[in-house]
């Protein structure tokens, strides 16, 4: 079992008498190397991106959210809201209401995402360390107040040094609409900008928030919520916050969905996903083109090495172990490619994630391009290199098998 590594690792090392050979095995193994260290670079960089935005995503969307399964409203009571209030791993929990609205701001009109919320999102919500203009505040006194994206404030001019109040629209869902006065059927609300925010494009260009009781007044409701959302505190672990969510699931009953972050917003993490599978997928195939070289390199070596296959067949050696040798030494050259390529990768990676030497350009939230090495894309580039580096090794030597069966 160890003659066929030996005289493999013989042939990989020992000087061919055409030099085109080494030439060419040199070029696979660099060919390698830089394709293995660049999936493993731009993995680690969807890696900070998908961190980044969920950290971003974190300061608008809660841990869980507690919506009714049918319907668009409900009245947050029972026993369950106390026992999840207790629990030691949840920090707050608030109650929402939210709804698209027409909104108007000195004379410029537009549509937005009111969400409404209470006291305890307006003195605990992560979202106050997002404010670019103004400051994170609902009420002055009794009059109550709005904070907007950065995106919809552009749109509208809205400013919160001015003294203009933005205007809510809503259809009344108790009065009936009049066509002759349809002005007479839209229930209305003013609040004054008081801060402006930034998460991210999507949310930015969107979403107002405002108190929970004047999007009562403008919805007609009461008691109603549309969701109540739960934030736990720093350090809870995916298991505690998956078993969390069950156990409320259970308590709260099937007329109730208990949603995760993924949940929430599951096609931009599923076309996060998506996007990193497909970058794989790319970069493998160019590995694949890239150990073509192999396939070169060592059906050249089997034809330089016919003399020693005779004699290895004279002494007695089975096809199995001719095969063996030759599988082995081109397998080889993609092994050490694959080691140079991780070494490098992680290398490089590694000192970007700490010390941030590659900066991205313009203004972002980060100055540096964010990367996080993971173990499983070093463990899924390592298995997917050395899958390819056997099977490409494996092709010219089958293509010989015959001959050497003679």
């Amino acid at each position: 079992m160890k003659l066929a590594p030996f005289i493999a690792g013989r042939y990989l090392f020992a000087k061919k008498s055409h030099n085109v050979i080494n030439i060419i095995s040199a070029i696979s193994v660099i060919g390698m190397a830089i394709g293995t260290a660049a999936l493993i670079i731009i993995l680690s960089v969807y890696n900070g991106f998908d961190s980044l935005i969920r950290s971003m995503m974190s300061n608008v969307e809660p841990d869980l959210l507690i919506t009714p399964a049918e319907g668009k409203t409900f009245v947050p009571e029972g026993d369950v809201y106390d026992w999840i209030y207790d629990r030691p791993e949840v920090l707050n929990m608030c109650c929402v209401l939210e709804e698209s609205v027409f909104i108007s701001y000195d004379n410029r009109q537009g549509l937005a995402k009111a969400k409404g919320v209470d006291w305890i999102y307006e003195e605990e919500s992560p979202l106050a360390d997002h404010i670019i203009n103004g400051e994170f505040k609902l009420h002055r006194g009794d009059v109550p107040l709005a904070l907007t994206g950065s995106g919809l404030a552009y749109e509208m001019d809205i400013n919160p040094r001015f003294l203009s109040a933005i205007e809510i629209y809503y259809p009344s869902r108790t009065d009936d609409f009049s066509l002759m006065f349809p002005a007479s059927s839209l229930r209305s609300v003013k609040v004054f900008p008081s801060g402006i925010f930034s998460v991210n494009e999507d949310v930015d260009k969107e979403l107002m928030i405002i108190p929970i009781e004047i999007m009562r007044e403008l919805l007609d409701y009461d008691d109603e919520v549309s969701a109540v959302e739960i934030r736990v505190k720093t350090g809870t672990g995916n298991r505690e916050l998956r078993q969390l969510q069950e156990e409320i699931a259970e308590r709260i009953g099937p007329g109730f969905e208990v949603k995760d972050r993924y949940r929430q917003n599951e096609a931009l993490y599923k076309m996060m996903k998506y996007e990193k599978m497909a970058t794989y997928l790319i970069l493998i195939f160019v590995i694949i083109i890239i150990a073509f070289n192999i396939f070169g390199s060592l059906t050249m070596l089997i034809i330089e090495k016919e003399d020693d296959i005779r004699t290895l067949r004279s002494m007695g050696a089975e096809k199995k172990l001719i095969r063996r040798i030759f599988v082995l030494e081109g397998w080889m050259i993609s092994l050490t490619g694959l080691a140079a390529g991780l070494g490098i990768g992680m290398l490089l990676s590694v000192i970007q994630q700490h010390f941030g030497i590659i900066k991205m350009p313009g203004h972002y939230v980060v100055q540096a391009y964010p990367i996080i090495l993971s173990w499983s894309d070093v463990a899924a580039t390592a298995v997917g290199v050395a899958v390819i580096g056997y099977i490409i090794a494996l092709l010219p030597v089958l293509s010989r098998h015959r001959k050497w069966a003679e």
